[in-house]
Parts: C-alpha cells; sequence; structure tokens
C-alpha cells in the first residue's frame, strides 16, 4: 500500500487569462540542478505552545452570510474574515474532499494566519468546519503547506490506524520561518503539534525566507519527498524523509521562468499524458511569484519534466483549488467592508481537472478544466444545434443561485482557409447597463474578457481587459469555449481547458441578462450552445437569512447544527 496518493494540489492564484503552455521556457527540469541551500532539523524536543485567542472561536464553524450579491454559490469563500492560499488538501478514507486554506478570522484583510478548513463530496458543495491549525502565540502566523495520510505509520504517530493525517506547514514570526508538522486521529478535523517542532529550519540567504512545503511519497526508495520555496533566492528545495519528521537536503531548481520578486509556493506533481500508453506520464513543477506577474501581482506558472527518483503514480486525474484574487487589491475589493462579519474577502476556482496534451506548436501543455461541472447542474436553459451565425438571448434573474455553465463549439472547420468569424458572450444588467463580456476571433484564436463596465469597484491595479491566443488544430476540426459564471467572478475555457482565464468582477447590480452571438462563419461551420443554471450550493445549506453555520466536530464526532448540510 502506497503511505500516500495526492488526488488534488494546490496553486496560489489564476488571475487572469492563463496560456496552456506557460509565458516561461517550456524546459525539463533536472534534480540535479544547483546544490541546495542548506537546512538543518532541529533536535529540540520541548511541548508544543498552546495559544488561546479570545476573539477566534475554536470547535465550532463560523457562521456567514452566503446571501450577498457577491457571494458565489458554485465557488468556495470563507464564511467570513480574509482568504488566500488553499492548503494541505487530501482525500480521506470515507471520499471527502478536505480544504485548508490560508485565513484571518478576525479582520477582512490579510493577518493573523490560521488554516481554516472546509469539506465536500463533490469539491462544490462545502461545509464549513471548525479552524484546523492555530498559531502558537501572538507574534506566529501558521502559512502555507500540506497534508498527507500517513498509512503505513512511517511517522510513527498512528500505530494502530491506517488514515492517519499529518499536515506540513511555515510558521512565520519575525525572526525566521520554520517547517512544522501537527498529526491528526480524526480524518484531518483536530491536529496535534508535534512537540519536536521545527522539523526543518531554514538556509538560504535569509531566514525569514523559506516557506510553504508540500510533499509527496516516493514509492520506489519508500520515503517522502518536500518541495519548499527559498523565495528572494529564487530556489525551490528538494527534501527528502523516512517518516516526515527527519528531514535531508537533496537539490534545488534555480532560477528558472518568472521570477518576479519572489518565488512562493511550489508544488511537484506526475500527470497523464492523453493519449499516450496507460503509463504514460511527466511531471509538473509549479512555483507562484508574488509580485512581478507579467500583468501585476502573482501567478502561478508550471514547468514539464522529469524528476529522477521522485516517482508519484496517483490514482486519478490530477484536481486542483485555485486562490482567485491578486495581492495588488485583495486587501480592499468591495466583498467585505471594514468590520469583521460584514462580508467575506477572497474565493477558490471551481476544481480543476488537469492532463498533458502535444499541442501544436506549444508541445506538451497542461490542459485545464472544471471538475464535473455536470454534478452541480440544476437545469438547461437553452439549447441549439444548428445555431449557425445567430443569438441566444436569455434572461436568468430567475435562477436562484445566479450561476450559469455555458458551452458553445463551433465543428466543420476543414482547413485554415474556414477559420473566419466570431463567438463572442456578454452578462449585463437589465437595471444598471452593467456587463462581463469576452468571446474569441476563429481566424486569429484570440481569446479575451473584458470587466471593465462594471461599476462597483475601481483600483489602478484592477486591469480590465485580457486576452491570450490559441492555435487551431486541423485534427480537431473544431474551436470550443466554455464558461462559468457565479455572481462576481467568471472562467472560461477554450478548446477544452487549452487556455483558461479566471476574474473577478463587482457590479453595483446583479447580472441577469445573457447575450451569446456567432457572426462572421464559413458555410461549412455549424454551432451548438447549451446554457445550464447551476445549484446553489451555498443557499441550499443556508437559514431564512441566508447564514450557514457550517459543521462543530467535538473529540473527533461530527454533529450538524442549524440549517447546514453535513457531507
Amino acid at each position: 500500500m502506497s503511505p500516500y496518493t495526492q488526488p488534488f494540489i494546490t496553486l496560489l492564484g489564476l488571475l487572469t487569462l492563463t496560456s496552456a503552455q506557460s509565458s516561461t521556457v517550456n524546459t525539463p527540469i533536472s534534480s540535479s540542478a544547483l546544490s541546495s541551500p542548506s537546512a538543518t532539523r532541529t533536535v529540540s524536543r520541548s511541548s508544543s505552545a498552546t495559544y488561546s485567542q479570545s476573539d477566534v472561536p475554536t470547535g465550532t464553524a463560523i457562521a456567514g452570510n452566503y446571501d450577498g450579491a457577491y457571494r458565489p454559490q458554485v465557488h468556495f469563500s470563507p464564511p467570513q474574515g480574509f482568504m488566500n492560499d488553499p492548503n494541505g488538501m487530501f482525500v480521506d478514507d470515507n471520499g471527502t474532499y478536505h480544504l485548508y486554506y490560508q485565513y484571518n478570522p478576525v479582520a477582512n484583510v490579510a493577518g493573523r494566519q490560521h488554516w481554516g478548513h472546509a469539506t465536500s463530496d463533490d469539491l462544490y458543495t462545502w461545509t464549513n468546519q471548525p479552524i484546523a491549525i492555530f498559531p502558537g502565540g501572538p507574534t506566529e502566523g501558521v502559512f502555507s503547506g500540506s497534508a498527507v495520510v500517513d498509512a503505513n505509520n512511517t511517522s510513527g504517530f498512528f500505530p494502530n490506524q491506517t488514515n492517519g493525517v499529518v499536515a506540513i506547514y511555515t510558521i512565520n514570526v519575525s525572526e525566521n520561518q520554520t517547517q512544522h508538522i501537527a498529526y491528526s486521529y480524526d480524518n484531518g478535523y483536530s491536529f496535534t503539534k508535534y512537540q519536536g517542532n521545527p522539523v526543518l529550519v531554514p538556509g538560504g540567504t535569509n531566514p525569514t525566507q523559506f516557506r510553504d512545503p508540500k510533499v509527496i511519497w516516493h514509492e520506489q526508495t519508500q520515503r517522502w519527498i518536500m518541495v519548499v520555496a527559498y523565495p528572494i533566492d529564487f530556489e525551490i528545495g528538494i527534501f527528502s524523509s523516512p517518516n516526515l519528521i527527519d528531514w535531508t537536503a537533496e537539490s534545488n531548481v534555480s532560477h528558472i521562468g518568472v521570477t518576479g520578486l519572489q518565488y512562493e509556493c511550489p508544488n511537484m506533481v506526475e500527470i497523464p499524458v492523453q493519449g499516450g500508453s496507460s503509463n504514460e506520464s511527466m511531471y509538473l513543477l509549479l512555483i507562484s511569484i508574488n509580485p512581478g506577474a507579467p500583468l501585476g501581482g502573482s501567478i502561478t506558472e508550471y514547468f514539464i519534466g522529469t524528476f529522477n527518483g521522485t516517482l508519484f503514480d496517483p490514482l486519478d486525474s490530477t484536481i486542483t483549488l485555485n486562490w482567485a484574487s491578486n495581492w495588488q487589491y485583495t486587501n480592499v475589493v468591495p466583498t467585505a467592508g471594514d468590520q469583521l462579519g460584514d462580508g467575506f474577502r477572497s474565493v477558490m476556482t471551481v476544481p480543476r481537472g488537469h492532463y498533458l496534451k502535444d499541442l501544436p506548436r506549444f508541445g506538451l501543455s497542461l490542459i485545464s478544466y472544471p471538475w464535473n461541472i455536470n454534478s452541480i447542474v440544476e437545469s438547461e436553459l437553452a439549447s441549439n444545434d444548428s445555431l449557425g451565425n445567430g443569438t441566444v438571448l436569455l434572461d436568468y434573474s430567475n435562477v436562484e443561485s445566479g450561476a450559469l455553465y455555458f458551452e458553445a463549439n463551433i465543428t466543420g472547420l476543414k482547413t485554415s482557409d474556414s477559420l473566419d468569424g466570431t463567438l463572442n458572450f456578454i452578462f449585463s444588467s437589465s437595471v444598471s447597463g452593467e456587463s462581463i463580456s469576452g468571446g474569441t476571433f476563429v481566424s486569429s484564436g484570440d481569446v479575451w474578457l473584458d470587466r471593465g463596465h462594471t461599476d462597483g469597484f475601481s483600483n489602478p491595479f484592477f486591469t480590465d481587459k485580457f486576452s491570450a491566443t490559441g492555435l487551431y488544430n486541423e485534427d480537431d476540426g473544431a474551436w470550443r469555449l466554455s464558461g462559468i459564471i457565479d455572481r462576481s467572478i467568471i472562467e472560461i475555457f477554450l478548446n477544452g481547458g487549452e487556455l483558461s482565464g479566471s476574474t473577478v468582477f463587482f457590479p453595483t447590480r446583479p447580472l441577469d441578462t445573457m447575450a451569446l452571438r456567432v457572426s462572421g462563419l464559413n458555410s461549412t461551420a455549424t454551432v451548438s450552445v447549451g446554457v445550464w443554471a447551476l445549484k446553489a450550493a451555498w443557499l441550499d445549506q443556508a437559514n431564512v437569512n441566508g447564514t450557514v453555520r457550517g459543521n462543530v466536530t467535538t473529540g473527533g464526532n461530527s454533529t450538524t447544527l442549524g440549517a447546514m448540510r453535513l457531507l
């Protein structure tokens, strides 16, 4: 039995249109890159600190109002306060998905970092859980990390079970950033901090810049592998351990891709190649940078390659969740006011499925598509299998969630001579006239989004227009655009995820009208269109006031409160 299989991974954020081929050079990464900055394990065995915070609840989930105009219904958002990076995601032995996330429960801006926690059976319908990991004192922050299932008890924490969970995370204080672990006997609902923390202390050039450990299991050598960032050195350190406690520096990857001003939140995972043999796969190294992205703020970039000695054999395609925000304006967006309880800040993207595909001219590229989106379809609103050059108009003001999924497929594109026309969409408010629009030019491959016609937020870093370019594949003979709109966030996917983009937006009145237009197509081409209403996954759990109370966990046993749904 493998001690751990990682079913979905963490990304810092997907901010604007992101090509399936990274803007960086697609270079294989060698584990023998440059020697790693030194790092050692402390031998201290002092007990873990406990810290009582009168303003932070323990043992009970925080309630939140999920009926606000900006509150998405099929995207995860915290009940109140501020959220950023997803952390430590795993599937337990009951098939329940666990999402942890960077969380400030006491203010609507970043700070006072804890590990928030939510669970789901389908990655769309979430139950808020009590905070999972707390800081150990008033100067500590519990920063990003990962969680693994130690099924073979390599750590020694779980002599009588095969489902013990170990969290690996960064503790941030003013003097340094160090890597700590905590273990859970109850499927990740509550954690005990390891008395020997920290298990890894910094090398590199600055002890305050060493963070975001992500851990996978290496089956061939029966050991754990960690990737961790030396942010201002632009290096990703690679460490190994037999037990999640004792770590040895192996190698590092240095100065690749767009570096920005610092590296953050690395991840390494093996991923299948579409159309390859049953066991064909490649490795992805993912690195987030912040700030310094090409369009400003923070992004995640990836690199395809091989990695000797770190085999990861997934049971299924990789699934990711991404933080859908940007550090340049995330603390001031209008989803929350100045006081805690007045709204929320930040959402995650919908879950994304992934595989690698050999694209013309791009080569092997990461495909990113909305995972199992049909599972939350409530009803079909429009369908046309032969639209041609025409328009679909739709009033969706009666859709409780305010969330839609749409697809438009152009087929019959025989050769490059038949690549004519445009496919555009616009979502607008029948009251204020505000709108979000986007589309694609079939001839050039360009795809675009425009959020510049919503009036609820203005900021010099809140860029209004985004674009990227895809390439037509004659073997497909098709050009496809799909998307999800959910009150204050829209995500679009070109050709099943060869290009994808996510952006938040803030109208003063709800958007309630959709128009999808096709024009200028060649006579050989045909168009099919479908639009579906999505379930109100959060409001389905709310009471009459829109409040979702979440779950209370006491002594490892879960009970329900109020109108929440226990998954």
